[in-house]
Parts: structure tokens; C-alpha cells; sequence
């Protein structure tokens, strides 16, 4: 706790329940990496020692505080804390930065670069500076008279995101291993797709294009045609630009089919954690497919004419067995990945 802020906390923490609920042991620190992204760091706690440096002068300072805010500080007390000497890769790709830790670490593991991982990603971004900062380009919602409904992805009146904070962290191996020690198998992760648009730090590519492009390719690394994706976990920001942007993508890549496909939009429920929500509605696809329940769309009263897709106000029962996961961020930077549920 001396050592380290609650964005490094948060990383072990939730490190540690994945290693618990996998049942998995690190038994060989030389083979297993770990991959972890963040759009801010450690930049609330920061914020938070620069105060204390204006008030009482530089003793007051954390002495560790150097060491304690930079992107990597996740990943690297992981390590220290569960004795990982693999890879350690961290990533500030901005809201997709959780969905290339994992689309990454993927690959690492399907390469035999290791034999396991820990991917995720974790934000704690909670200060006056960070919401200052995020309200001056308006990209979160001022419906401050109402915050419970103040996320509403894909809604005719939204007006931008609830900024949230936590981790989420998965356990990757691969498959052969899993079976062998009986280990519970949420999913397996077919295909990992990245590109960016190149065209503006705040505003997505308005012809989705390039956000197309990543979830194309992370179908053709599956192995796996449009026509056999049954859920899309959507990005879903509630801001007016991404949400339309993001269902013209989707026309791209699946054509007509594209209104008829399942969409989950979970940001109303659990807020956007920036780096680490990728992680948890990646985690929630593989839950809808296990509990064969699709999670409903809160908050929406009125879908914008625009994104005329398959929304829910309410939980859908389904039996999904191949979904497609899509985060996009700041920059202009696109990350999509294919899930698989479980085979029997």
C-alpha cells in the first residue's frame, strides 16, 4: 500500500481474483507475461501529490511518487507481486488500450511466446483535473440532474460518457493446458483486429471506415464469416459521434444484416473506465454466452434514428456462440476481437 497508488492497486487486485478464479498457479515466472492498458495511468494520483507539493512543499510529496504514475507501474507490480518474469507490456491506447492489452497478449500466447498470461486493463481516473480536462472537449454527459441516466449508449438524447474507474483482468493459456488441469473455460479468443483512422484526436472517422477494417480483420484471423457473428458488444460511448459512427461500421462489415445482429451496450450500467472497460465488456460477452443472456441497453428511451440496430431496453434471452467485442478511443484508434464460447 506504501508503495504503490490505487490505479497499480487496482491492477493487483484484480490480478489476483483472476488468478483465483482460474485456479491457476504461476509455477514458472519465465513463461507467463503480463499485458495491461490504461489511458491515464496514474495521473489522478499525480494530480493529487502536485496539490500537496503547492501546499506544503516537496517532503509532503509520496517519496515513490516517480515511480508509481507511469503507464507501466500496472504491469510491472503485477509482476513483482506474483513473480512474472515473462513480457511486461504496457499500453496507453486510450479506451481501446484493455482490448489491444488482450488482443496482444493473445497473440504472444498463439505465437508460443508464452504459456500464459494476465491481460487486462485498469483506469482510476477520478479527479478534478481528469473531468476538467475530458469536460473541456465535451466528452462526457452534463446531465448532472439525472447521473443514473446520464449514459445512454445509441439514445437520440445523449450527450457523452459517465467516466468510471477499476480493472479487469483476464487469465489466457492455451487450450491443450486448460484441458489438462480441467481449469473452467469462459471462452476462447479466435481473432484480434487494430487500426487507426488518422484523421482526428476527439472525432472517429465519420465514413467508420477504419473501425470496419478492425473488425474485418479480427474476423479473417478467426477464421470466421459475418455471417456467423451472433452478438456484437458495442462500444457504445453514449456520445453522439461514436455511436453513429460506430453503427455505420458495422453496415460496412456485415451489410443488411447489420440491423439484425444482437447489440450489447453496457456503458449505462457500469459507467466508462477509459483503458479498462474494453476488458469488462469483453468479459461480458463471454458471461452472456455462458448465462445464454444478452444484458439490455439501459437508459434508452428513444434510440437515435441513426444507429438503427438490434437495441434492448430489456435482457434478451439467446444462445450466442460467436460474438465480436469493439472498443475505440482517443486518436482515433480501433480494437475489435472475437470471441467463441466455450465447445462443449
Amino acid at each position: 500500500m506504501r508503495r504503490t497508488d490505487r490505479f497499480a492497486q487496482f491492477s493487483i487486485a484484480a490480478s489476483k481474483l483472476a488468478l483465483e478464479d482460474a485456479g491457476y498457479r504461476i509455477e514458472d515466472g519465465d513463461d507467463v507475461g503480463v499485458w495491461i492498458g490504461s489511458a491515464l495511468g496514474g495521473l489522478a494520483f499525480a494530480e493529487e501529490q502536485h496539490d500537496r507539493y503547492h501546499l506544503q512543499g516537496l517532503r509532503a510529496v509520496k517519496p515513490l511518487l516517480a515511480i508509481a504514475v507511469f503507464g507501466g507501474s500496472a504491469t510491472t507490480n503485477v509482476a513483482l507481486e506474483f513473480g512474472i518474469r515473462g513480457p511486461n507490456i504496457a499500453n496507453s491506447n486510450s479506451c481501446a488500450a484493455g482490448t489491444v492489452a488482450i488482443g496482444e497478449a493473445f497473440r504472444a500466447v498463439a505465437r508460443g511466446e508464452v504459456r500464459a498470461a494476465l491481460a487486462g486493463g485498469v483506469e482510476a481516473p477520478l479527479s478534478p483535473l481528469v473531468f476538467g480536462a475530458f469536460a473541456l472537449i465535451n466528452a462526457m454527459s452534463t446531465r448532472n440532474d439525472d447521473p443514473g441516466r446520464a449514459s445512454r449508449p445509441f439514445d437520440a438524447g445523449r450527450d457523452g460518457f459517465v467516466m468510471a474507474e477499476g480493472a479487469g483482468v483476464f487469465i489466457l493459456e492455451r487450450y491443450d493446458d486448460a484441458l489438462r488441469r480441467d481449469a473452467r473455460i469462459y471462452g476462447e479468443i479466435a481473432g484480434f483486429g487494430l487500426t487507426g483512422d488518422a484523421h482526428h484526436m476527439t472525432v472517429p472517422l465519420p465514413d467508420g471506415s477504419s473501425s470496419a477494417r478492425a473488425v474485418a480483420a479480427a474476423l479473417a484471423e478467426a477464421g470466421v464469416a459475418p455471417d456467423e457473428i451472433e452478438l456484437v458488444d458495442a462500444h457504445g460511448s453514449s456520445s453522439p459521434l461514436n455511436d453513429r459512427t460506430e453503427t455505420i461500421a458495422y453496415k460496412r462489415v456485415f451489410g443488411e444484416r447489420a440491423t439484425r445482429i444482437p447489440i450489447a451496450a453496457t456503458k449505462g450500467q457500469h459507467g466508462h473506465a477509459l483503458g479498462a472497460t474494453g476488458v469488462w465488456e469483453a468479459a461480458l460477452t463471454l458471461l452472456a454466452m455462458r448465462h445464454e443472456t444478452i444484458p439490455p441497453i439501459v437508459n434508452l428511451e428513444r434510440a437515435d434514428p441513426d444507429c438503427d440496430l438490434d437495441l434492448s431496453r430489456a435482457a434478451r434471452s439467446a444462445r450466442p456462440r460467436v460474438a465480436v467485442s469493439n472498443s475505440s478511443g482517443f486518436g482515433g484508434i480501433n480494437a475489435a476481437l472475437v470471441l467463441r464460447a466455450p465447445s462443449p
